[in-house]
């Protein structure tokens, strides 16, 4: 039996202020009643479906795509491959030749993540210049059969346009993409597992995880 030797988190903290992506609800936790008062402490809490490091369903890009509720959870953890393009600048493509020299860890893998250390800029207009997932490797990933796509910046896509063709190819193949995740840069051990759980929301476009990478000893 496997023993749990390091566990790191891979997600965002979840406050008021939190950067979310431009137009999405902003996080917005107040005190509902407290343990003086009521006799218990309690939040309100309302937040996007986007808000902070998150798990995008099918519904998010298609309106007969499946909903977070309805995706097998077999997507949303397993064996991963780091592909490091830490050395990428503002809105620089996320290319296939950088990718395919995996091909052989992504052969074995459940869910690939892009590391581009983007999460440091949270706060910053910088942090919307990010580095994003060509389509070309997008196809690549589907067609080595991985239905999970991460990457530690605010979108898999380029921010600011108005094409978005990788969430609508892992729409389309009733895919998961995760995003706004964080310290990927912590990985530092080879085939990490994987976890970010969404909540179980009725006919939503996704969800807030709580996202780590298991390090087995």
């Amino acid at each position: 039996m496997k023993k749990i030797h390091r566990i790191i988190d891979l997600s965002h903290p979840l406050q008021n202020g939190t950067v979310v992506y431009p137009g999405d609800p902003k996080p917005d936790i107040t005190v509902a009643t407290t343990l003086e008062k009521e006799g218990y402490n309690l939040s309100n809490v309302h937040i996007g479906s986007q808000s902070g490091s998150h798990v995008d369903a099918p519904y998010h890009f298609r309106n007969d795509g499946l909903t977070i509720d309805q995706m097998d959870l077999k997507y949303c953890m397993g064996n991963a491959v780091v592909i490091d393009v830490s050395y990428k600048k503002e809105q620089e493509e996320i290319t296939l030749l950088e990718v395919q020299p995996y091909e052989k860890e992504i052969e074995k893998a459940d869910i690939v993540l892009f590391r581009t250390d983007w999460y440091r800029y949270a706060g910053e207009e910088k942090f919307f210049l990010h580095p994003y997932v060509s389509k070309e490797v997008g196809e690549y990933l589907l067609a080595h059969g991985i239905k999970t796509l991460a990457i530690d910046a605010i979108n898999a896509d380029k921010t600011g346009g108005k094409q978005f063709p990788i969430h609508d190819m892992y729409a389309d193949n009733s895919g998961l993409i995760a995003e706004n995740l964080a310290h990927f840069d912590e990985i530092d051990f080879s085939e990490p597992f994987v976890i970010f759980l969404p909540l179980k929301l009725v006919g939503v476009d996704g969800s807030p995880v709580r996202a780590v990478a298991v390090e087995f000893a």
